[in-house]
């Protein structure tokens, strides 16, 4: 199975994204479909997905007729349309209809057969392209979308003899969807403006010369140069010069740090001082930057709970408000005896109302932005369903090493049986192949002393106990006492300075211990507070000794702490932490924490952990800093709060207005237009509201 993306063309209409979306979706031989409005993005799962591209095609425009998909790779220029001829109706039309108001109101009395002529040409020029595509969609049985309504409406108003109010009607419309397009749009490139960090070229080094060449065409291991000031194009590692790395776009980190020889430095960041020459470690398609974006329109494609129920409900809302103003139109007036007119105007303006799109469209917008708020401050969500998650939470669970602590260990303590530096080193010769940051504390310890390692001749790395490796002939363990003790080695856990025990065994015989420790990260308390003023519980979960792990949670105020715990201990422990208060986040940074990372309601890898971490995660920390999550729950719970507004006022609106009318106090088509389009674009204001809203 495959799965391809696509870039969209030439659609204007959120309902209309949404049965695309439903249509290609239910197509043979796709198995998921996803589009997303707000990043004009198409998602096809499939086993050939461009094979059934043609077949997409042709299904989209049963809904769009001049919809189009392209490959994201696909650097052909984007067709305008007959944007500009839209512009020019809309101009010429409108103008017309206020200079027929003029000379109205200037002659004054009924409308002259001159004055209805110059109405109809200004109701031509502006509502000509709706007339037409209603009736081209009549044979597809498209009866129920917004230009066929808007035409019934307004046809109808013409034909009760409310003439200026039905091309009044339409340019409001027109105006409206103007508004409309060009809000989604610029918040489109506000947002894809600060995530799509890729660059076109890149200064490759080609013996003396430096040449200017597009950025796919760096490959790994080629050798760039970075000047002051430049946006690092490539994930790579320096091989010459030293300056300082601005990294706030990435990571949201304000500090610029310093990077020197041997450094690994990511794309996206800038160089602020001197020039680098870079060895290239990731293709373009691989780096970081691609990286961002891509996880930000996947999130963006990933719909949260509220967007599908609003999608579900907006597919009967139109047909039960058609069906109101069919029995407002008639019904009423013959039940209560009434004259037709009245009733038949309130039931045009219905119509004028019930497309669902401001529903459609903002709540899709405002996680979106919620996304693109995030990512400014290095937060990588992975869905809109994750932020609604998120939003709900009543946990945040903890690991200890990596996440609370800085995860740089360091030996702190030798209690040997034989000599301090023999244990150490046979300890380090051990852990030579370990990739965890305990045994790799214990190698650096040992070659600043200048101890001779020997490499193991065979290595074995148990998940969260320890390491059995074979040094010159002789058998070493290293690890927990439960490990030793499961070997057949008693090693009783001794009172050490806060930190985790590494036991050392021989051949068989106990030699000692090594305590290693890690310090808080800075701003850790001050983190966990601001998680408590939003009324969220905090706990640590650790494989570390309870001594270690009960130090660093006073230090940084956790509520409570559960340590010694293996893997999958971790998991029944975030269960029970679930049943006690409710929804979890899990945070995260080593691969044995993948697990609970999936299992957690909320899994959060800190972006400096394993790649195993990340890619269970659900949210991403760049920074690595535990101050991002509580401004993660916040974005969160803000975005949420938006969309729920969204949907409150786009609904409270439209159901006012229909009261209004049916009770008979009050019906006017212009109202109505307003409950259409202008709500739809105050929704979107709301939306992009979220990009400027300081999270506290």
């Amino acid at each position: 199975m495959k799965t391809k993306k696509y870039k969209i063309e030439n659609l204007d209409c959120a309902h209309c994204g949404a049965k695309i979306e439903k249509l290609i979706g239910e197509m043979d031989g796709v198995s998921e479909a996803a589009l997303s409005f707000p990043t004009m993005r198409l998602t096809v799962s499939a086993e050939n997905p461009d094979a059934l591209l043609p077949e997409i095609i042709k299904t989209a425009r049963t809904v769009e007729d001049e919809i189009t998909f392209k490959a994201e790779d696909d650097e052909s220029p984007e067709v305008e349309g007959n944007e500009k001829f839209e512009r020019f109706t809309l101009i010429s039309g409108g103008a017309l209809y206020i200079i027929t108001l003029i000379i109205h109101a200037m002659i004054g009395g009924d409308y002259s057969a001159g004055l209805i002529a110059m109405l109809a040409v200004s109701y031509i020029l502006l509502g000509g392209g709706v007339l037409l595509t209603a009736l081209k969609n009549i044979p597809k049985g498209k009866i129920f979308d917004e230009n066929f309504l808007m035409a019934i409406a307004t046809v109808g108003a013409f034909i009760i003899k409310e003439y200026p109010e039905a091309v009044g009607v339409m340019l409001f419309f027109r105006i409206g969807e103007l508004f409309e397009d060009i809000a989604v749009k610029r918040s489109r490139g506000k947002i894809m403006q600060a995530v799509d960090m890729r660059p076109e070229t890149v200064n490759l080094i080609n013996g003396d010369k430096i040449i200017s060449a597009a950025a796919e065409l760096a490959s790994p291991g080629s050798i760039i140069l970075i000047r002051p000031g430049d946006r690092i194009p490539l994930d790579g590692t320096i091989i010459e010069g030293e300056s300082r790395i601005d990294t706030s776009a990435v990571t949201g980190e304000p500090v610029p740090i310093r990077a020197a020889v041997g450094d690994k430095i990511i794309s996206g960041c800038v160089n602020t001082s001197g020039a680098l020459k870079v060895r290239v470690d990731s293709a373009l398609k691989d780096s970081m930057v691609s990286r961002i974006l891509e996880s930000v329109e996947n999130a963006a494609a990933s719909k949260p709970k509220i967007d599908t129920f609003i999608t579900r409900f907006a597919s009967v809302y139109t047909p039960i408000v058609v069906a109101v103003a069919a029995i407002t139109a008639v019904v009423i007036p013959l039940l209560t005896h009434q004259d037709f007119y009245p009733w038949i105007y309130t039931a045009l303006s219905f119509l004028v109302m019930s497309c669902p799109c401001a529903l459609v469209l903002s709540v899709p917008l405002a996680f979106f932005c919620g996304i693109g708020k995030a990512s400014a401050s290095g937060i990588l969500f992975k869905g809109g369903i994750v932020m609604e998650q998120l939003a709900g939470i009543k946990a945040v669970v903890m690991d200890k090493t990596g996440t609370v602590t800085e995860g740089k260990f360091a030996v702190r303590e030798i209690k040997s049986a034989i000599d301090d530096n023999e244990l150490l080193r046979c300890a380090a010769s051990a852990e030579l192949d370990s990739t965890h940051p305990i045994g790799g504390s214990i190698v650096a310890e040992a070659e600043m002393r200048g101890l001779e390692l020997s490499r193991p001749s065979s290595v074995a790395e148990i998940s969260g106990k320890g390491v059995k490796a074979v040094v010159d002939g002789a058998e070493i363990l290293a690890g927990s006492a439960a490990f030793l003790k499961d070997n057949g080695i008693d090693a009783a856990e001794q009172k050490t300075s806060a930190g985790t025990e590494v036991h050392i065994a021989i051949n068989g015989n106990y030699s000692g211990l090594i305590t290693v420790a890690d310090a808080v990260k800075n701003g850790a308390a001050k983190a966990v507070a601001d998680i408590k003023k939003r009324g969220v519980r905090t706990a640590m979960l650790t494989g570390d000794n309870e001594s270690a792990a009960k130090a660093a949670a006073e230090i940084a105020g956790i509520d409570s702490v559960y340590a010694g715990l293996l893997p999958q201990d971790k998991v029944e422990k975030l269960a029970s932490i679930r049943k006690e208060n409710g929804a979890v986040m899990f945070v995260g940074d080593g691969i044995n924490d993948a697990p609970v990372l999936a299992g957690a309601d909320v899994g959060a890898a800190m972006g400096s952990g394993a790649d195993a971490a990340i890619e269970a995660a659900d949210v991403v920390f760049m920074n690595s800093n535990l101050e991002s999550i509580p401004e993660s729950i916040s974005v969160s719970k803000n975005t949420a709060a938006i969309a729920k507004e969204n949907v409150i006022f786009a609904l409270a609106i439209k159901i006012a207005v229909m009261i209004l009318g049916i009770t008979g106090i009050y019906s006017n088509m212009w109202l109505a237009v307003f409950a259409d389009t202008g709500v739809a674009f105050l929704c979107i204001l709301n939306s992009v509201r979220m990009l400027f809203k300081k999270i506290k």
